[in-house]
């Protein structure tokens, strides 16, 4: 009987001993799981971390070398001041020199001011020169079309049915004396706005007259906004 009980007894301690050990166990593989778990959030954490750290090194990089190139760009602003070139062209003579530059490439594509130049500056002016025909096309897709510069006297010339975003094309046809159409292509080439003819063609007719007709294209630069702006880095 002794020995029923005894072994009764050690069975009771085994199984207990097993309740305990599987215990142990399932607690450990919780707290691994779970330290695991954690190793990976904070991985990515620190990951993530170090890319916004990463992206801020980037933002201050650039904020140090624009700040960086302040003296530089004014000490060529100062210089394109006392340029003799650029003095000797303004239009105005109370502006600065480097208003010559934006004059040349302005900011807005502004077909309408274009053309009021072009037979104010370059046509009117000429003795016994008469202008036949004057179009300035809009920029598509930047001016509306009934923002277009149009003086037309004849409607033979057309324009181009497209055009890049940083040019403004327009044509005009003059008939004159020789001396006439040469103080034409006088006024073009010093003209403060860049101009590039594309085509021009010069033809007689009877009574010593000439008719030229040119196809050109002036130039603008859009302007540009500088800002701060916040970026979200992606996880």
């Amino acid at each position: 009987m002794a020995t029923n009980t005894n072994a009764l007894r050690k069975r009771a301690q085994i199984a207990k001993a097993n309740r305990t050990m599987f215990a142990w166990i399932a607690a450990s593989s919780v707290i691994v799981g779970a330290s695991i778990v954690v190793s990976i959030f904070l991985v990515q954490t620190l990951v993530y971390n170090q890319k916004v750290l990463n992206a801020k090194n980037e933002t201050v990089g650039i904020l140090r070398d624009n700040n960086e190139a302040v003296p530089q760009l004014k000490s060529a602003v100062r210089v394109l001041d006392t340029n003799e070139a650029l003095a000797s062209i303004k239009a105005n003579p109370d502006d600065q020199p480097i208003q010559v530059i934006l004059d040349a490439l302005p900011s807005e594509a502004n077909s309408l001011a274009l053309g009021a130049s072009l037979q104010t500056k370059l046509l009117s002016d000429v003795p016994n020169l008469q202008v036949t025909s004057l179009q300035v096309t809009p920029v598509a897709g930047v001016e509306a079309t009934s923002e277009v510069a149009t003086d037309e006297v004849a409607s033979d010339a057309t324009a181009e049915e497209s055009v890049e975003a940083s040019e403004v094309t327009f044509q005009f046809a003059v008939t004159g004396p020789q001396d006439s159409l040469r103080q034409v292509l006088v006024n073009m080439q010093r003209s403060l706005r860049i101009v590039d003819v594309r085509n021009l063609t010069i033809t007689a007719s009877d009574g010593g007259q000439l008719s030229l007709e040119v196809n050109a294209r002036a130039f603008y630069v859009p302007a540009k906004t500088i800002m701060m702006t916040q970026k979200v880095v992606p996880r």
